[in-house]
């Protein structure tokens, strides 16, 4: 499948980007992470993107709480269940174990049914905390991560990863930096010098043997 990407908004900045692009938010303070995602999604969900929101450590019913709390429309289309909010566990480690190419494929089945379903993209966010939990298979997040790149060359969905930065260690925030070519920087997006292309990545991450 091969899509054409289209410049979207994010909401919470002026400037718009392709969709299909592949963000990480390295956040500290809570609040400007609720500002900048809570805009982001609802950027979405006015557009009529699928919008998919895989919460980690808050309850989903919590997520649905403080979006609402931010006055965000969470069913502006009466007709459609845009926003699925779910369990980041439940749905990266199927079986108790993160197989990076379990995920990649659930993606692609979720990005085809969005466009079959009329909307006009897939829009996800992720808490990534649940890759501390010892989870067998974490220790591929950043395969995983680096494939992401080649997959929304095909499956232009956008995405932003988050990651705490009170819980990711400095060494695990340089490797994250690596496999995402867009960061948010003072609640703006800009390009990410750090970010290295997933061929020379994956060849230098197999070289760590990491399997």
């Amino acid at each position: 499948m091969c899509s054409v990407s289209k410049n979207i908004s994010m909401g919470f900045t002026k400037k718009k980007f392709p969709s299909g692009t592949h963000i990480c938010l390295i956040y500290r303070d809570e609040k400007e992470r609720h500002k900048i995602i809570s805009k982001y999604l609802e950027a979405g969900l006015l557009t009529n993107e699928k919008v998919v929101y895989l919460a980690d450590r808050m309850k989903p019913q919590e997520v649905i709480q403080w979006l609402e709390e931010m006055d965000i429309e969470l069913c502006p289309n009466k007709a459609k269940k845009q926003l699925s909010v779910s369990v980041a566990t439940t749905a990266y480690c199927p079986k108790n174990k993160f197989i990076p190419d379990t995920m990649l494929t659930k993606i692609k089945k979720l990005y085809t049914k969005a466009l079959a379903e009329n909307y006009t993209n897939l829009r996800a966010t992720g808490e990534m905390t649940w890759a501390l939990r010892g989870i067998p298979g974490s220790e591929r997040l950043l395969e995983y991560e680096s494939l992401l790149n080649e997959l929304v060359v095909t499956h232009p969905f956008t995405g932003i990863c988050q990651y705490d930065a009170n819980k990711f260690d400095g060494a695990t925030i340089f490797d994250i930096l690596q496999v995402h070519p867009y960061m948010i920087t003072r609640g703006q997006i800009v390009k990410n010098p750090a970010y290295i292309q997933p061929d020379e990545f994956l060849k230098e991450y197999a070289n760590r043997g990491i399997h």
